[in-house]
């Protein structure tokens, strides 16, 4: 199973190296490339892109982006939403999720819509931002204002402020977010896991958890508090929660909607081993990302796994692991599954 290793390797050039090394261990490999809906989305989905369009929309610190968006058929629209409000869009000094924003995404489904998209799908992972999708609602005519009615700054940090939204309009069409994560809105468990990564301190990890709270707490005024709850409504930086909440969307696992894609439970029934690998694994991969899933389903069906993770911690009970070293090459991800292929495939001979 391959994906992009977050920047470093594309998700091409890891299904290369994948098989390289598969082949050399002496198995015959069948590669699959997915997505969880963060990095490399548009790329896995390959040839069932039948059309691009190219878009120019506000980017995550407000200057202009040009983006594009993948079209399964004429009326589904696939938009990365790393690509328009993602991290690797901020330089790390300018990283700051207290005012970027989800504003492009807005502009974003707003454009595919007029151009004819009755569905639109959002990959979501890898974003510079935690405004709730606020950003994103203000497009749609959704402006967030404070006790006195004054609206509120961009960004997320703003929304601590948030006493009530002016009513806007949700876009016509079904909007599904593919989450790469199942984190909720708020709680221990929420965005604000996140935050740090984002580039916000201690101080303003905890203004922004105040802002989420006083989203969840404002939705749940408007009988909608359940939202904040499910999962997946945390996934980049609580957008998942504004495409539902604002948008009418709905949200899915994008590893298990990619999985099913690719008939990966039928082809789970005759694989001897199943290999898979991201640049780093932690306990956030066990929160929906690709390769956890992959490792579970793998372990109900009983089927030995491998994984390739420079970094690699908490990986379950199992599981084969060739981790260890800086960021790898294209030549050090083949050599490494290899040497994970060839010591799996003896286990299994001699267990």
């Amino acid at each position: 199973m391959a994906q992009a290793f977050k920047g470093t390797l594309s998700t091409a050039q890891v299904a290369d190296a994948m098989e390289t090394g598969i082949r050399a261990a002496g198995a015959e490999a069948e590669l699959l490339l997915a997505s969880d809906g963060g990095d490399g989305l548009l790329e896995a989905l390959g040839p069932d892109v039948i059309r691009r369009t190219g878009h120019r929309v506000t980017g995550p610190l407000g200057s202009p982006v040009e983006v594009t968006v993948g079209w399964l058929d004429s009326g589904t629209a696939v938009i990365e939403s790393r690509l328009v409000c993602g991290i690797s869009l901020v330089p790390p000094a300018a990283r700051d999720p207290l005012h970027s924003t989800t504003r492009g995404i807005g502009e974003l489904v707003a454009e595919v819509v007029e151009a004819g998209a009755g569905t639109v799908l959002v990959g979501l992972g890898g974003s510079a931002t935690m405004d709730g999708g606020a950003g994103m609602a203000r497009v749609w005519g959704f402006v967030p204002l404070d006790a006195q009615g004054s609206e509120l700054p961009e960004g997320g940090g703003g929304l601590a402020d948030l006493a009530r939204f002016r009513d806007g309009r949700a876009p016509a069409a079904a909007i599904l977010g593919l989450t790469d994560v199942r984190n909720p809105l708020t709680g221990d468990r929420g965005a604000r896991v996140y935050a740090a990564q984002k580039g916000a301190g201690p101080d303003a990890i905890e203004r922004l958890a105040r802002a989420l709270d006083r989203l969840a707490t404002v939705a749940a005024e408007r009988g909608k508090g359940h939202l904040s709850s499910v999962a997946g409504a945390g996934a980049a930086g609580g957008l998942g929660f504004g495409l539902m909440y604002f948008g009418n969307g709905s949200l899915t696992s994008g590893a298990d909607w990619f999985l099913n894609r690719r008939g990966f439970p039928a082809r789970l029934r005759h694989a001897r081993l199943v290999v898979t690998g991201e640049g780093a694994f932690d306990a956030t991969s066990l929160e929906g990302k690709l390769t956890g899933q992959v490792l579970a389903a793998a372990g109900r069906a009983g089927v030995s796994a491998a994984l390739l993770a420079p970094r690699a911690e908490r990986v379950p009970a199992g599981v084969a692991v060739e981790a260890g070293g800086a960021a790898w090459d294209a030549g050090e991800l083949a050599r490494r599954t290899q040497r994970v292929v060839e010591r799996a495939l003896r286990a299994g001979r001699t267990g």
